[in-house]
């Protein structure tokens, strides 16, 4: 911007120098001089002295971060602007709803031409007069008005779908998406903060790097004496730092956050415009303009970067093919610069060109301003185009002499009206700018949020962070609560266990041993997953364990989601049977095969039953964390000693009940006489030696009875047998063996003879 130019312009980005390259005409005949003796010596500017130390700011400030909050808070639109146009991704908006569109209206477009007729509802087309019109109206003009209409829906639906889809998670819970737009902002506050703290204090070696220098003896001798006076007459007790940029044919002043630039053109206009122009500039460097801009730069700052390489091109290259090129790749960018940045932002920079007019003609230098005005209206474009009317931050020529018109106090006649008119031009920011309310509410506000935030942040550590869930989990256990642990599981692990209750009380019970000295030493997260490493003690062994972790999809409060356990307890399989065994003390389920049993991780005692026919010895089952399957459960009873006295005493009383037998050949009973086919007239069993029996398990409670041909017994059978002869006595030895089943029947051993 040529002649007063508060800023760069917000398209200008890290570029410090201007971004105007209109040549100014020679200077007006000289006006009146200022009041302040030009005689004087010129003196250093303290600034130059001293350095480039961050307290080169505009006086009346009480501190630098009032300052910068002055500035920041300023123009809010230009901030609103800044960050929906960079922060909801307007540009690939854009993209996303020319091409959508595009798409729909070339489909609107064939929809429309062949299928026209079925557009005239029957009714219609028969009507007289009605129906032709109808259909010569469609059958002319459907194309066109589908491809219009498909162009319409498609362009909103492809524009609304990149705006809507970052957000299509957080619509199921509001608080989500006031979460997440508050950290959105909270983080476009903080990029635009710290641009805005790096461009004030990097300021001099970024005018440095853009060629703006120190003025030189001569330069000082003309230019400073005049930036005293109009500081004085502004009533500043201080004076920004005054470089200079070589450039002869520009005439240009800038205002930055601690300098103003002045092209060396302004040494050929006379004192009383150079005056006006300076005191235009301490206005701009008093309010703080450029914080203001480099704030809104700072909040846009992505779209501010891309954005500064087309606009570098073009001004490099300043041709229309260059032009047409660097659009046909930039346009989204440029257009949501053009139609929605620049607008947003350029009330708050015509305000403040307005204000800075009124700063000049209140230090004096009305006429001054007013050549100045009037040699830039010579060079001034028309403003019928929409970037000179709604996007171009100077107002018109022609409306700033108009305002330079108004009545003002004349300095040298009414100082007090003077002095009124800049307190209302730069308010008291000295006795209210710290306890002002607005800056109480401002702070209250923040402090508020901080400790919101805080406790939000210190909840989310403590309960719902993934080491929390690990930690909850093995409490748990370490309390025997298997319902508690069986909670912290996701929906699907706990699925596998079916109904918890056997596992809770395998879990409650006294023989249960819960892992200890827990530790998490590690958690790798991978969005809504993660992997937590555990350090623990099972069965008197260090070891270490992996366990997956999943975050809900639900949120409590709509504000925290909780982690879970993405791991189904270990499997235990026992064999099936009549007799179950116990887990713990707890009966495992029963079943013709193997059963599975549930276990979450530590130490069981899986034990079977013990009868007085067999004994069942336990062992010790470890499940560690993470395990799906478990083996080392395979029980087998054994004989208890006790058990084969018990059974040859049952066996003998069933051979005795059989000896007890008149008969050849008593039922159910080993012992057999072969008569030949002689009658039996009279016998009598006794059992010489009883036979060795054998018992072989076939489960707790059954035992398979046998009896080896070495072992067998003998039994005498004495009788007398009736035949052809006569009556004939006979005294034989038998062999016999003993076999059945021996089975535990009210607690005690019970044979039942047979083969079985």
């Amino acid at each position: 911007m040529s002649d007063m130019d508060s800023a760069p312009q917000f398209s200008s980005g890290a570029d410090p120098a201007p971004a105007q390259t209109r040549t100014e005409t020679p200077a007006a005949p000289a006006a009146a001089p200022p009041t302040a003796s030009p005689a004087a010596p010129p003196t250093a500017s303290p600034a130059d002295d001293a350095g480039d130390r961050f307290a080169y700011r505009p006086p009346g400030y009480p501190s630098a971060l009032v300052w910068l909050r002055a500035g920041i808070v300023r123009d809010w639109r230009g901030v609103l602007g800044s960050f929906l146009a960079t922060w909801l991704y307007v540009p690939l908006a854009l993209v996303s709803a020319v091409w959508c569109g595009l798409a729909l209206g070339l489909y609107g477009l064939i929809a429309g031409g062949t299928q026209s007729e079925e557009a005239v509802p029957e009714l219609l087309r028969d009507a007289p007069l009605v129906g032709p019109l109808l259909d010569a109206f469609v059958t002319r003009s459907g194309g066109v008005v589908g491809g219009f209409a498909g162009f319409v829906v498609g362009a909103l639906a492809g524009f609304l779908v990149v705006l809507v889809l970052p957000w299509r998670n957080a619509f199921d819970e509001p608080a989500n998406l006031f979460t997440g737009l508050a950290g959105m902002v909270v983080a476009a506050g903080l990029v635009g903060v710290l641009y805005t703290v790096g461009r004030v204090l990097l300021e001099p070696w970024l005018l440095g790097v853009s060629g703006a220098r120190p003025l030189s003896r001569r330069e000082a001798e003309r230019l400073r004496p005049l930036l005293t006076d109009c500081a004085a007459r502004l009533g500043l007790p201080g004076e920004p730092r005054l470089l200079i940029e070589d450039d002869p044919v520009l005439t240009n002043a800038r205002a930055y956050a601690r300098h103003v630039v002045v092209s060396t053109a302004v040494l050929d206009c006379t004192d009383e415009e150079i005056a006006a122009l300076l005191s235009h500039e301490l206005v701009h460097w008093r309010t703080g303009d450029e914080v203001t801009s480099a704030f809104i730069r700072g909040v846009g700052l992505p779209l501010v970067l891309v954005h500064a390489l087309p606009a570098w091109l073009m001004r490099r290259f300043p041709h229309p093919a260059t032009d047409f090129v660097v659009f046909l790749f930039f346009w989204p960018v440029l257009l949501t610069m053009r139609y929605l940045v620049l607008p947003c932002h350029r009330r708050d920079v015509r305000a403040a060109e307005y204000r800075a007019d009124a700063g000049a003609v209140l230090a004096g230098h009305r006429e001054g301003m007013r050549a100045m005005l009037e040699r830039r209206r010579s060079f001034e474009t028309g403003r019928s185009g929409w970037d000179e009317a709604v996007c171009a931050t100077h107002p018109p020529s022609e409306l700033r002499l108009d305002r330079l018109d108004r009545p003002a106090p004349d300095p040298a006649t009414d100082p007090a009206a003077t002095a009124r008119g800049l307190d209302g031009l730069f308010g008291a920011p000295t006795t209210t700018a710290i306890g002002s309310r607005r800056a109480l509410l401002l702070v209250g506000a923040l402090v508020l949020v901080s400790c919101l935030g805080g406790g939000l942040t210190a909840a989310q550590w403590a309960f719902f962070r993934p080491q929390a869930v690990v930690s909850d989990y093995f409490e748990a256990l370490d309390d025997h609560d298997g319902e508690d642990a069986l909670a912290l599981l996701t929906p699907e692990a706990r699925a596998v266990v079916g109904d918890g209750g056997q596992l809770a009380r395998m879990v409650s019970a006294k023989g249960y041993q819960p892992p200890a000295a827990v530790s998490v030493t590690a958690v790798e997260r991978d969005g809504d997953e993660a992997v937590a490493t555990v350090a623990y003690t099972l069965g008197g062994q260090k070891l270490t364990a992996e366990l997956p972790l999943r975050r809900d999809d639900s949120a409590v409060l709509g504000l925290f989601h909780r982690w879970r356990i993405d791991a189904a307890p270990a499997t235990l399989s026992l064999p099936g049977g009549p007799a179950p065994l116990t887990v713990n003390g707890v009966p495992a389920p029963t079943g013709d095969e193997q059963v599975a049993v549930p276990l979450l991780p530590g130490a069981y005692t899986v034990a079977g039953e013990s009868t007085v026919l067999s004994e069942t010895a336990s062992r010790e089952v470890y499940v560690v964390p993470g395990q799906q399957s478990v083996s080392g459960a395979e029980l087998t009873p054994t004989l208890r000693p006790e058990a084969q006295a018990a059974a040859e005493q049952s066996v003998r009383s069933y051979l005795d009940a059989c000896a007890a037998q008149a008969v050849a050949a008593p039922p159910g009973c080993p012992l057999r006489y072969y008569t030949g086919g002689t009658t039996v007239k009279k016998i009598s069993w006794k059992i010489t030696e009883y036979p060795t029996i054998e018992l072989t398990l076939t489960g707790p409670t059954t035992a398979r009875v046998s009896t080896a041909y070495e072992a067998q017994g003998s039994a005498r059978a004495t009788g007398s047998t009736v035949g052809y002869f006569g009556t004939t006595p006979f005294t034989e030895n038998e062999r016999f063996g003993v076999s059945g089943v021996l089975s535990v029947v009210d607690g005690k051993l019970t044979f039942q003879p047979g083969d079985d």
